[in-house]
């Protein structure tokens, strides 16, 4: 038993690859366009000016908001193992425990990124006066989502709707929508639009005392990135065990609030 040759980067390719076969934030959000560090930076563009033609051409400066964003959201996993070198040296024993180890992160962060759902422009019902939903209306409903974002002239492309997995059981029973969604490691079920919005599947999206949120998103809408900031191996001083430990660092922020919507619902 020992820890001579602990390789971090085999570990931390392992577990980055399985967090990003299960990610919802991965699909849903923008990645920044530097990174220094723990700090890194988005860049919100303003509107380009359409001018009427009359013979001569004036160029406008490029119009971009800087925002950054530091890293300050930390969550850590410690592991023992009777032998860090043979659990490496074995592929899928190596698998079985980073997989483990990222689903428990995964689904820490996108619950955090779909938190800020409370930033959304666009609502419809709130906590005080939910929409009841049921197999009639929420198709209905979640159209309207994607008719909210149209209105603020917000891209068709790279939208998403982030429903539960009892509310696609509910437009499971709509017509509209396919009987037996197949639904795909990082929560996108497969082939499913919805006026113009990929359909993704999240238990991380919030549930406060029965009333569920819908939220309807472009890929602008949030900026998120995560690290592996350390992984190490160590010999435990009180066990005759190894031990693995790693440190994530993540963070997100609201770029476009206009680009996101929220239903507020009960469901029957």
């Amino acid at each position: 038993m020992s820890v001579v040759s602990f390789i971090p980067q085999i570990w931390e390719a392992r577990l980055l690859s399985n967090f990003h076969s299960r990610s919802v934030a991965d699909v849903i959000t923008t990645k920044p366009v530097e990174v220094q560090g723990n700090t890194v930076k988005f860049n919100r563009t303003g509107a380009v000016q359409v001018k009427d033609y009359a013979g001569s051409v004036t160029f406008d400066d490029v119009n971009t908001t800087p925002i950054d964003l530091v890293l300050n959201q930390k969550k850590y996993f410690a592991i023992k193992l009777n032998d860090a070198d043979k659990v490496q040296a074995a592929g899928d024993v190596l698998d079985a425990y980073t997989a483990d180890a990222s689903a428990s992160v995964q689904e820490v962060i996108d619950s955090y990124v779909l938190s800020l759902y409370t930033a959304a422009k666009h609502t419809i019902g709130d906590d005080k006066t939910p929409v009841a939903l049921d197999k009639t209306n929420v198709y209905d409903y979640i159209v309207d989502l994607g008719t909210k974002l149209s209105t603020a002239k917000v891209p068709m492309a790279n939208r998403f709707v982030i429903v539960n997995a009892q509310v696609l059981g509910l437009l499971s029973k709509d017509p509209r929508f396919t009987a037996n969604p197949a639904v795909l490691e990082n929560g996108v079920v497969e082939g499913q639009k919805i006026n113009g919005m990929q359909v993704v599947v999240s238990e991380n999206i919030a549930n406060v005392s029965g009333k569920y949120k819908i939220l309807a998103v472009h890929q602008s809408a949030i900026g998120y990135e995560k690290q592996i900031e350390n992984i190490e191996a160590i010999r435990l001083e009180s066990d005759f065990a190894d031990a693995v430990r790693g440190l994530f660092v993540y963070g997100a922020t609201v770029l476009r609030p206009e680009a996101m919507a929220v239903l507020t619902a009960t469901i029957a």
